[in-house]
């Protein structure tokens, strides 16, 4: 809707998810799309800055597009940062204010950030003066129980003075304080009306909306009110669903056919990481465990490649096995 370089970019994306979208789970995304954004889990910028680089940032050449989404509340280490994620290659750099732990909270960012938009426009400026790549927010509508469209209005507004063209929208608040943030994520109601007028009323920027959105169906209805859509945890608990995505919203041909010719790529992969760094195939297939969700021998599979007690075999090996009661269903 937007004429904005680039703009199909964040058409459709899958949401930065701690513990989930690590460098494992974006290269299975991206055998599913070779469309969709895909985004890091959040890095903060203590991690970073005092951490080990190559740990936090190394990712596979097909995982592009990948943004990656930082979460800190100073200028001068998020431009830091910033510089870092350009360097090693990352497409997109952006900042978390819509995470709403308490963990998060005590380090002085996440969705807190949203009562300050002065100081998220200083932190976007200055990684926007540092970088080339384009900065983004992804923020919610509002904060506690003030559901007022002037606040996430005037939030916006500051922060696109900054230099933010982009903004990912999780149509709800954050509760700062009472709820986990799992109840986050499904009490407080959503809101899709409000990333609408925000998108009415700032057609300069680009509005992705995020939260609650499950079917093809939702997903073409919001392209029809703002640019993008952001899914989170169907995408990570359906994954095939990922696998019509080219097609119906990129005009592109998938670049698999099948499920078998997912698993069996992932297996490949499993095999190379764990001769490259050790890594044990359980902690690549985790994130492949919904592939076969809905059908018959589903269940068995997922408890195959789930059996600790397979750890030392040969992911081919998990792989024949997994697939026995598939055989036998079919």
């Amino acid at each position: 809707m937007t004429d904005f370089p680039a703009a199909s970019r964040w058409r459709l994306s899958v949401a930065p998810m701690m513990d989930w979208t690590d460098r494992h789970c974006r290269h299975f995304h991206r055998l599913l799309s070779r469309h969709a954004l895909l985004y890091t889990e959040m890095v903060t910028t203590g991690a970073l800055i005092h951490g080990d680089v190559a740990r936090h940032l190394d990712f596979g050449a097909d995982e592009h597009p990948v943004a990656l989404q930082l979460g800190g509340s100073e200028p001068a280490d998020l431009a830091h940062c910033a510089r870092l994620g350009q360097r090693w290659g990352y497409d997109e750099i952006n900042l978390n204010c819509g995470c709403p732990s308490e963990r998060v909270q005590r380090g002085a960012f996440g969705a807190c950030l949203m009562a300050e938009p002065a100081l998220v426009a200083d932190c976007v400026r200055a990684m926007v003066d540092v970088v080339d790549v384009p900065v983004t927010v992804k923020h919610r509508i509002g904060i506690d129980r003030d559901e007022s469209y002037a606040f996430v209005r005037d939030f916006v507004g500051t922060v696109g003075e900054a230099g933010c063209r982009v903004f990912i929208v999780h149509a709800r608040n954050a509760w700062l304080k009472g709820l986990s943030p799992k109840e986050n994520r499904e009490v407080p109601p959503l809101r899709y009306d409000t990333v609408h007028r925000l998108k009415r009323d700032f057609p300069q920027f680009l509005f992705a909306v995020n939260g609650g959105i499950t079917t093809t169906g939702q997903v073409e209805g919001e392209l029809q009110e703002v640019d993008g859509v952001m899914v989170g945890r169907e995408a990570y608990h359906n994954p095939w669903w990922l696998a019509s995505w080219d097609r119906a919203f990129f005009g592109a041909e998938p670049p698999l056919g099948t499920r078998e010719e997912v698993e069996t790529r992932m297996v490949d992969y499993m095999v190379e990481q764990g001769a490259r760094a050790g890594t044990p195939w359980s902690s690549v297939a985790r994130h492949m465990l919904g592939l076969y969700n809905g059908l018959p021998g589903a269940r068995r599979w997922r408890q195959v490649w789930s059996d600790h007690r397979l750890k030392g075999h040969d992911p081919r090996d998990v792989m024949a096995l997994a697939h026995q009661p598939l055989a036998r269903a079919a």
